[in-house]
C-alpha cells in the first residue's frame, strides 16, 4: 500500500512537472511571434554610409567667411600648385583643409562645363545660369580660360524665376520643356505679355518677348534665358 502511494506520488510529482514545462514553452511561442521583425535591407544605399559623407565638405559657390589659409600654406601634400592654381585658391581654402580638395571642386566644375558643352553648348549655358555648377565663374576665368565662351554667353542670360526690370527684347529659352510658361507686367501690375500663345509640342523653340518698360518678368518651367 505504502509502495502504490509512493509511486502515485512520483507520477504526480512528474505530471506537474510536463504541465509546467508545456505551459512555459505555451507562453514562449507566442512572445517570441510577437517580438518584430528587422526591417528588409533598402536596395538603395544610404548616402551616410558613404566614406564621403564623414569628410568635410569643400566649398562650393562663394569664398569662406571664416579663417583661411594664407597664400603662403597653400601647398599640397605632394608636388606643387602651378600659378593659377595658387590664383584660384587664394582666399578659398578653409584653416586645417587640404587646399587640394578645394582645387580639385574647381576642377570638377570645369570638367563638368567642357563635357557638357561638348554636347550641347546651350545646355552647359543654362547650367551655369542656373548655378548648377560650382563656382563656375572663377574656375573657368582662372582654371579652364578655354570656357570663357560658355561663360560670356552666360552672363547675357538670366535663370527660370522672377527678373526684375530686364532688358527689352526677345529671349530664348534653353529648354525644349512643354510646361515653360511666362508673363511680362508693368509697375501698375498690369500684364504686359504673356507665353505660350500656343501650346508648345516637343521640340519647339522657345522664344519669348519682353516688351519694353517690363518691370518684373516671371516663368516656370523654363531653365534659362538668353537673348535670342
Amino acid at each position: 500500500m505504502y509502495r502504490r502511494s509512493a509511486a502515485a506520488a512520483v507520477l504526480l510529482a512528474a505530471a506537474l512537472t510536463l504541465t509546467a514545462c508545456g505551459s512555459g514553452g505555451d507562453k514562449a511561442e507566442p512572445a517570441a511571434a510577437a517580438k518584430p521583425k528587422p526591417p528588409a535591407a533598402s536596395s538603395v544605399p544610404d548616402p551616410a554610409d558613404s566614406p564621403a559623407a564623414s569628410a568635410p565638405a569643400a566649398p562650393a559657390e562663394a569664398k569662406p567667411t571664416g579663417p583661411v589659409l594664407p597664400d603662403a600654406k597653400l601647398t599640397p601634400k605632394t608636388g606643387t600648385f602651378k600659378p593659377n592654381e595658387k590664383q584660384y585658391l587664394s582666399g578659398r581654402v578653409p584653416e586645417k583643409m587640404d587646399p587640394a580638395a578645394v582645387l580639385q571642386n574647381g576642377q570638377e566644375s570645369c570638367q563638368r562645363v567642357e563635357r557638357t558643352a561638348k554636347r550641347d553648348k546651350d545646355a552647359a549655358t543654362g547650367s551655369v545660369i542656373a548655378g548648377e555648377i560650382p563656382a563656375a565663374k572663377d574656375a573657368i576665368t582662372i582654371l579652364c580660360p578655354e570656357q570663357k565662351p560658355i561663360l560670356d554667353a552666360a552672363a547675357k542670360g538670366f535663370p527660370d524665376g522672377t527678373r526684375k526690370s530686364p532688358a527689352a527684347g526677345s529671349y530664348r529659352a534653353l529648354t525644349q520643356s512643354t510646361t515653360c510658361t511666362w508673363e511680362s507686367r508693368s509697375k501698375d501690375g498690369s500684364v504686359l505679355s504673356a507665353g505660350p500663345e500656343a501650346p508648345l509640342k516637343a521640340g519647339d523653340k522657345i522664344v519669348a518677348k519682353i516688351p519694353a518698360g517690363t518691370a518684373e518678368f516671371t516663368s516656370t518651367g523654363c531653365y534659362a534665358w538668353v537673348p535670342a
